[in-house]
């Protein structure tokens, strides 16, 4: 294949640029994938609003990726930020594990650093995501675009109208919270504390701020478009929030990420938030208006449903499970299910699909979720 364009942010995309025999596969799968897809009962969505549904359904965070071979098969040929800059290989990513599994939902393949070029931030993976310049000083956020959401990353909502025309399942935006974003733009990379970020939110408390503040204006537009395009459901992924104490999420996470939901409020779809590590801060985040509240692992779903009260609740089986011999992962999977009782559940994981994950077991999960009778187990 030839050498990927680069657009003015440095990253390489554009459709003309990838071999025409993956595109000929892409849409040869594709047909042949139509009829193995199931139709769409609306459980999903009906859970995701607030109804104890006759069986919880599934999707699973990260379900399209690395544990898949066809996944890996077109990653061989095709960079990161290429897969996810173009409409196509994005759409049938998404669409892979569709055609292996009767999920419930698709969520789209991208990623949450995908609007910060459109600010002028230059990101690279390497194979994480890396900022060579951090934002960090004022004139570094004074710099920051405020782009229309038609101009954030349009081939995110043309990949998530693509598989709209072919998935009979709901499609899931989604985006990465103010604060998880600000951490990556401020540290540069990835970190297990983020140390350098929380100092800085200390020093500087009013940079910060004005950098959260574009944040969220980029982030509740981008979400918009994604609706816009036939997104039907958006999460609202805030990876790092359980690094905060509670004085620093409530001065520097919680009202970003209102401001990101208020904002949705009138587009009818609803709205999922996932703070990882974050059961210490369940006091705040149930106030906020997120339809679900998606819950990692740490903490029991039935604790959690007492701790978010009116809250669907979507998890949250431990990834590292999916990595165990058949009946363990499916022993765990069934206690998940249990602690689910009592209100609305989506079942999923606490966090995404690790890559040594077995397909066959995602095949033994869907299954079992499916088949679980939540009206019998509560008898």
């Amino acid at each position: 294949m030839g050498r990927a364009s680069r657009n003015d942010a440095g990253i390489p995309g554009g459709p003309g640029d990838h071999d025409r025999r993956d595109h000929r596969r892409i849409r040869e799968g594709r047909r042949r994938g139509a009829a193995a897809r199931t139709g769409a009962d609306g459980v999903f969505l009906a859970a995701a609003r607030g109804a104890s549904t006759p069986r919880a359904p599934i999707w699973l965070m990260r379900q399209a990726g690395r544990y898949l071979p066809e996944y890996r098969e077109l990653k061989e040929r095709h960079p990161f930020w290429e897969m996810c800059r173009t409409p196509e290989i994005a759409a049938e990513v998404t669409l892979q594990p569709l055609r292996r599994f009767p999920l419930d939902a698709a969520i789209i393949f991208n990623d949450i650093m995908t609007p910060l070029p459109s600010m002028g931030v230059r990101v690279e993976f390497a194979p994480g995501p890396v900022i060579s310049a951090p934002v960090r000083t004022a004139s570094d956020v004074a710099a920051l675009r405020a782009p229309a959401a038609d101009e954030i990353a349009p081939f995110v909502s043309e990949a998530i109208t693509l598989v709209r025309g072919e998935s009979r399942v709901p499609v899931i935006g989604f985006a990465g919270s103010p604060l998880t974003v600000a951490g990556y733009a401020v540290q540069g990379a990835g970190s297990a504390d983020y140390a350098g970020f929380r100092a800085w939110l200390h020093r500087e408390p009013r940079l910060a701020h004005a950098l959260l503040d574009k944040l969220a204006e980029v982030t509740a537009g981008y979400l918009r478009a994604q609706i816009d395009a036939g997104a039907e459901a958006v999460q609202l992924f805030d990876s790092w929030a359980g690094i905060h104490g509670r004085s620093g999420y409530a001065t520097f996470g919680m009202p970003y990420v209102r401001r990101v939901l208020d904002a949705l409020a009138g587009t009818g779809v609803p709205r999922i938030y996932l703070a990882v590590g974050a059961a210490h801060l369940y006091p705040q985040i149930a106030r906020l208006p997120a339809e679900v509240v998606s819950v990692d692992w740490r903490q029991p779903l039935d604790a959690a449903r007492t701790a978010l009260p009116g809250k669907a609740l979507q998890g949250n089986l431990d990834p590292t499970v999916m990595l165990a011999d058949a009946d363990t992962m499916l022993a765990a999977a069934r206690q998940v299910l249990r602690d689910g009782l009592g209100g609305a559940h989506v079942f999923n994981l606490g966090h995404g699909l690790l890559p040594g994950t077995p397909p066959d077991n995602v095949a033994r999960l869907v299954d079992l979720v499916h088949r679980f009778p939540r009206e019998e187990a509560a008898a």
